[in-house]
């Protein structure tokens, strides 16, 4: 391994090239001879659900949380109403109706949480008197901003550069090299001359969290984050969730929020876009009401470093069925800091040996995880359809092995945290049956309106995150292809799970979305 540092010793970000002035917008133009055309008139109940959804993403930030959480529910009011007359029939449900009553159920709760109960933890303050079981952090506490990297010679550049362009002081940046062979160091040893960041270059492939706990190694800041290598973040994406550390002291660890770098590549990746906003805004949202965040995402994953620290060697061995796991890197990191107050001194004790347990042991305690949705990251998106299946079996593999860890005691962490947790353990498993039952089975047996109900529910489902896109981003017309991505994800990703339980002991990892 090949260690080369030019980092500043005030650990100050690089300086920043501005950016260019935003371009005016252009004038309409006119046609010599032909009168211009006149304006079409809006619709009055289109002009009144564009006045609403402007005023409800404006009022409903500042209101207060007794009036935020009335508007919510007065806006989820008809799907309550369809809930409750299909609930009204219940003793006469089969189980394939249930399941859609469950579903829907759910979105509720869910859409409720993230509406009403969620609050950026980068400005909002914590508690008046921090528990003292959780110490606060220091008044500028230093960061240590790590990246793995292989074979990325085409979008590292931008990703380091985005780093470096961090406005958050106190910033190390320490980028790994995980034996690349396509230019990817070369690009790296002329980004460190420039932009001062360290470079640490193996000399042998050894995976990425491998790669990620040699950087470790080398950091010693109370704050450590990563990314992804094919990720471009916000310059005050990484200070806003080091603020969300700071106000609040009993959270380990934070996740970013994530959106497509290439939206507009195909088809694929506009309905992967909104489908990321989503995931985030919403599912995210509401997790983090409760502190429980599951899965802190890679593009942007922030972590105090005493949370972490004492697992880094059980993260790094980890192996699930008898073999290395090279999968769910963030979920399972995640897990630590989610259950390391019961699962944590076993762990300890099981890599008692190693350096990061050894030279720094501290206690286990019940760290909360949360969702900074003004921190903001892009990453680039499989723009074809092979890349994206592949993407999808590697998270499927990571659910799998997730659902084994920490669904091992997240019971314990309340209902709350719970009931998110299990009730989505459920729905996953549940699509591959619901999909056999109504796509496969169901036109065999000539019960085309069945079929024809199960896609009409996918896609009322995904009208209703569409819709919920349009409240916060109005004007926006890309809430119409979210309805795509929960069709898509009932009729051709519910499929996969299977083959990635059967092949759940194969894998490489590889960022590559082309």
């Amino acid at each position: 391994m090949t260690l080369t540092d030019r980092t500043t010793a005030d650990r100050t970000p690089a300086d920043r090239t501005p950016g260019a002035p935003p371009r005016p917008p252009a004038a309409r133009r006119s046609v010599p001879g032909r009168a211009p055309a006149p304006a079409r008139p809006v619709h009055p109940v289109r002009r009144l659900a564009r006045s609403l959804t402007r005023w409800l993403a404006a009022a409903a930030p500042g209101a207060g949380r007794g009036v935020r959480r009335l508007l919510v529910l007065l806006c989820l009011m008809p799907l309550t109403v369809l809930l409750a007359r299909q609930a009204l029939r219940l003793p006469r449900l089969t189980t394939v109706p249930v399941y859609g009553l469950v579903v829907l159920a759910g979105t509720i709760a869910v859409l409720y949480l993230a509406y009403s109960r969620y609050e950026d933890p980068s400005t909002t303050s914590g508690p008046r008197e921090p528990d003292p079981g959780f110490p606060p952090l220091a008044a500028r506490p230093r960061v240590d901003f790590l990246l793995a990297v292989k074979d990325e010679a085409g979008a590292i550049e931008a990703c380091v550069r985005s780093m470096a362009a961090s406005d958050c002081p106190g910033v190390r940046i320490i980028v790994v090299d995980d034996f690349s062979t396509d230019g990817t160091r070369e690009i790296l040893v002329r980004l460190r001359d420039e932009l001062g960041v360290t470079v640490m270059l193996l000399d042998e492939n050894v995976g990425k969290k491998h790669a990620l706990v040699a950087a470790c190694a080398h950091a010693d800041a109370e704050v450590i984050a990563f990314t992804d290598s094919d990720c471009v973040l916000a310059p005050d994406a990484l200070r806003r969730c080091v603020d969300a550390l700071d106000r609040h002291p009993d959270l380990g660890a934070v996740s970013g929020h994530c959106r497509a770098l290439n939206p507009d590549a195909s088809l694929l990746t506009r309905v992967q876009d909104v489908w990321y906003e989503g995931q985030f805004r919403i599912a995210k949202a509401a997790e983090s009401s409760f502190g429980s965040v599951s899965c802190v995402s890679g593009p942007l994953a922030v972590f105090r470093r005493e949370a972490i620290v004492n697992y880094l060697p059980a993260w790094a061995g980890d192996r699930f069925l008898g073999a290395p796991f090279r999968f769910a890197t963030d979920r399972q990191l995640t897990g630590y800091v989610l259950g390391q107050a019961w699962i944590g001194r076993s762990l300890k004790d099981r890599y008692r040996d190693s350096p990061f347990v050894s030279a720094e042991d501290h206690p286990e305690r019940r760290w909360r995880v949360g969702y900074v949705r003004s921190a903001h990251v892009r990453t680039n998106v499989p723009a074809r359809l092979a890349p994206l299946m592949r993407q999808q079996v590697r998270w499927k593999k990571s659910f799998v092995r997730n659902l084994f860890f920490t669904g091992s005691f997240m019971w314990r962490r309340g209902p709350g945290p719970a009931v998110l947790f299990y009730g989505h353990v459920l729905w996953v498993l549940a699509a591959p049956l619901m999909a056999l039952l109504h796509l496969v089975r169901a036109p065999l047996q000539g019960a085309y309106v069945l079929t024809l109900l199960y896609v009409c529910g996918v896609l009322l489902k995904g009208c209703v995150w569409g819709l919920a896109y349009r409240v916060d981003h109005p004007g926006d017309t890309r809430w119409r292809y979210r309805p795509l991505m929960s069709l898509f994800s009932s009729v051709v990703l519910a499929w996969l799970l299977p083959y990635s339980l059967l092949t759940v002991r194969r894998g490489i990892w590889s960022r590559s979305a082309t």
